[in-house]
């Protein structure tokens, strides 16, 4: 592969090669910088550390006399080395460095003076002189070189945008492919930029289909957008798209504020969600189409909530979270058993009210902005896998949050008020029916929840999500109790995940 080649006309620009470099780094890579004294390393180095520090003014200390400077509690660690003084390249093993990859990322100045001692790196950057500035030559592994590509491939998005020299931060990456950052704009309020790449799904499991084709999830930001649009188009508090790259998987968004729907403690703020709950009960009064305009002339088809959706998601906790906690694989009868105690409940959700559902309407994805009124002061996120289902299912997102525990008192609160803005509305609302559908949704989702979070863990290596697991689990035994779900309760007594007295 070619080596990549970045132009520096100003310190300031190899800072933001810094930044770029910075938001490409995953744990265990290896960075090398080479090139003459003066060349810029340490500014390379320093605009890295900074962004993953998420501070401009970070301090970051020359490593010339300590050789090696940890920064261990930083989102990535890292260690910034300077092997200018190496005595010699034996003296490599002694610094630690296996250890500090297994942990976090390794910078590296002057790596030739380590003589060949130094792993292979996952990526190589030369600073050479370019006239009156310098270019960097980039090389190294096909995967480290594909993740700084699309971190190039962003500040050129930006800079099609009038953004070339915005400062960029990491926002979050969630439990999907998804990436966001900040994007500095010269405004109070910094702009997300996306980051959605197109995903392929996975592997096909069955009919042709991955995972993904036929749980309905989203595959390109495509359907972001459409749907943008279309809750735009109705008034509720969606962020704007101030420019796309639909190809890529790039969109710049207005930044909606870090106000959310919890306390300084991570607690419910009630009036909060409340006002949520009521948005729910207004978007559950309209008609929606199965269809929305992307913008560019194309259509995003907004899919139904069937029963091969629910069925795959469902089997989340039979194929991940069983083996989990009891260390037995479940055999073909077991596995049928509970398929069909499955479809036996979701029979009973055949003629139930549909609506739109955005299927993750919980507190990440809810911000409060305090200077709007009504329903207008809850802004939405993260709502690009919404289908056509149960309007039941987005409140059982919402009162059975799966990141903040909804105490039982509070669930039959919002549920109090859902039902109150229903029946006021004057439409044929049927609560028998309603909180059937509900006990089902819920039971459904925070299955797919238990196994979802365990197949993160084992598969992809994010721990992180383990934590909510016990509130899961509570608010799972809770919902099986309601007799609709008594096949599923059974079932799941007799493979012994819940005592009857649980």
């Amino acid at each position: 592969m070619t080596a990549t080649i970045i132009h520096l006309a100003t310190p300031e620009d190899t800072v933001r090669l810094g930044q770029d470099l910075g938001l490409a780094l995953r744990k265990g890579d290896l960075i090398l910088l080479s090139g003459d004294l003066g060349a810029g390393k340490s500014t390379l180095a320093r605009g890295l550390i900074r962004t993953i520090a998420d501070d401009r003014d970070y301090e970051v200390p020359s490593p010339t006399f300590t050789i090696v400077q940890s920064y261990p509690d930083l989102r990535l660690p890292i260690s910034h080395v300077d092997l200018y003084r190496l005595s010699s390249a034996d003296e490599v093993d002694e610094l630690g460095l296996d250890e500090a990859l297994m942990e976090g990322a390794v910078v590296v100045e002057w790596p030739e003076r380590a003589e060949g001692a130094l792993a292979r790196p996952s990526l190589s950057v030369a600073l050479v002189s370019d006239g009156e500035g310098r270019k960097a030559l980039i090389d190294g592994e096909t995967a480290a070189l594909a993740r700084l590509q699309r971190s190039l491939a962003i500040r050129e998005f930006l800079a099609a945008s009038g953004l070339a020299q915005a400062e960029r931060r990491y926002l979050l990456g969630d439990a999907s492919a998804r990436g966001y950052e900040t994007v500095a704009a010269g405004t109070e309020q910094p702009l997300i930029l996306m980051n959605s790449p197109f995903n392929p799904g996975g592997p096909v499991l069955r009919d042709g289909k991955t995972y993904m084709q036929i749980a309905h999830l989203s595959q390109s930001v495509s359907a972001f957008v459409a749907l943008d649009r279309l809750l735009a188009s109705r008034n509720y508090t969606v962020p704007k798209i101030h420019a796309g790259d639909l190809e890529n998987g790039f969109l710049l968004l207005e930044h909606l504020g870090g106000d959310g729907v919890l306390d300084a403690d991570g607690a419910p703020i009630i009036e909060r969600y409340e006002e949520t709950i009521r948005l729910l009960a207004n978007i559950h009064q309209q008609a929606w189409p199965h269809e929305a305009e992307v913008g560019d002339g194309t259509m995003h088809h907004i899919h139904e909530f069937d029963r091969d959706a629910m069925m795959i998601e469902v089997e989340l906790l039979s194929d991940w979270y069983v083996r989990r906690i009891s260390g037995i694989e479940l055999d073909g009868v077991q596995k049928a058993a509970y398929v069909a105690a499955w479809d036996a409940v979701i029979n009973q959700l055949n003629g139930c009210e549909t609506s739109l559902l955005l299927r993750d309407v919980h507190s990440p994805n809810i911000l409060w902005r305090r200077n709007e009124v009504g329903i207008r002061r809850v802004g939405l996120i993260d709502f690009q896998d919404a289908m056509i289902g149960p309007s039941a299912y987005d409140v059982a997102s919402l009162i059975f949050d799966a990141r903040v525990t909804i105490s039982p008192y509070l669930q039959d609160h919002l549920l109090g008020v859902y039902i109150h803005e229903r029946n006021s509305a004057g439409s044929d609302f049927d609560e028998p029916d309603f909180r059937k559908a509900l006990a089902i949704m819920a039971a459904q989702r925070n299955a797919k929840i238990l196994g979802i979070f365990i197949r993160l863990d084992e598969r992809d290596g994010k721990s992180y999500y383990l934590k909510h697991l016990p509130r899961i689990q509570t608010y799972f035994d809770r919902v099986v109790r309601h007799p609709a779900l008594a096949p599923v309760r059974e079932w799941c007594e007799k493979a012994g995940i819940f005592s009857p007295e649980s």
